[in-house]
């Protein structure tokens, strides 16, 4: 568990650890599975290591990323992705604002948000957020969200021996874990994360594990089959696996 956490935030090689492409390999066919069919206007304001973004303009949607900051200072030039279909790519506008405080833009202007990699945990005043993420949304505009899950909390908390934070941590209103890198993250479980968005006027439509096959499950098999990758995110995304497992929580919602 703690090597999971590390594959969180970690930051990005040209090498990346296998556990790790598999997480990534599974997010991208999550979010992607998640992307309306037709065009809309998305605005994402997920954390730095999401690629969504450039997914949902290779789908056709015309996406706002928002980045409280950005790796070299400032946002990448505003383009289009190369087609990789017959349907033309959207577009991405890039801007350097709060991401958790959207008051550039107006009500309901948006058929969508993105927040994905880890931003209502990374944002721990997340009630301000999400209330901002549902001021911006259409009615009948959707969510997708990604958080990391209270499993995972008591992990890192185990591993760094605070024992007495544990007893009661499942039955806490807010949960805030420090992680190895000196960072805090909010933690969630399922019913946290429901009340979290239903108080903000949302109806949840699913909570999901983002994996619940374990590192030591994906490494035994990448290790007996390097090839077996794809199979091994098909069989994830196959899995009927309960809400509360797994190190991150993946959420649907649509505003009321």
């Amino acid at each position: 568990m703690h090597d999971a956490a590390g594959a969180i935030i970690a930051p990005d090689t040209d090498h990346l650890p296998a556990y790790r492409r598999f997480r990534e390999a599974v997010a991208r066919v999550q979010l992607a599975a998640w992307l309306p069919r037709e065009r809309q206007v998305l605005v994402d304001v997920s954390g730095p290591r999401a690629p969504s973004a450039e997914l949902a303009a290779l789908a056709g949607h015309t996406v706002l990323r928002v980045m409280d900051s950005w790796p070299d200072g400032h946002p990448p030039p505003i383009g289009k992705p190369g087609p990789r279909g017959p349907a033309p790519a959207g577009r991405i506008f890039r801007l350097t604002a709060d991401s958790s405080r959207l008051r550039f833009l107006a009500d309901g202007c948006a058929d969508g948000v993105i927040a994905d990699d880890r931003a209502l945990s990374t944002h721990l005043a997340a009630e301000t957020m999400i209330a901002e993420i549902a001021r911006v949304l259409r009615p009948g505009g959707r969510v997708f969200a990604c958080v990391d899950s209270l499993v995972l909390g008591m992990a890192v908390l185990a591993d760094q021996h605070h024992w007495a934070h544990l007893v009661d941590l499942p039955h806490a209103e807010v949960v805030l874990v420090p992680w190895p890198d000196g960072t805090i993250t909010r933690c969630y479980g399922p019913d946290q994360a429901r009340e979290l968005f239903i108080g903000a006027g949302f109806e949840v439509a699913w909570i999901r594990p983002r994996t619940a096959l374990s590192e030591s499950v994906v490494m035994h098999v990448l290790q007996g089959d390097p090839a077996s990758l794809p199979r091994l995110v098909r069989a994830e995304l196959a899995a009927r696996s309960d809400e509360s497992l797994g190190v991150q929580l993946v959420i649907s919602a649509r505003k009321g």
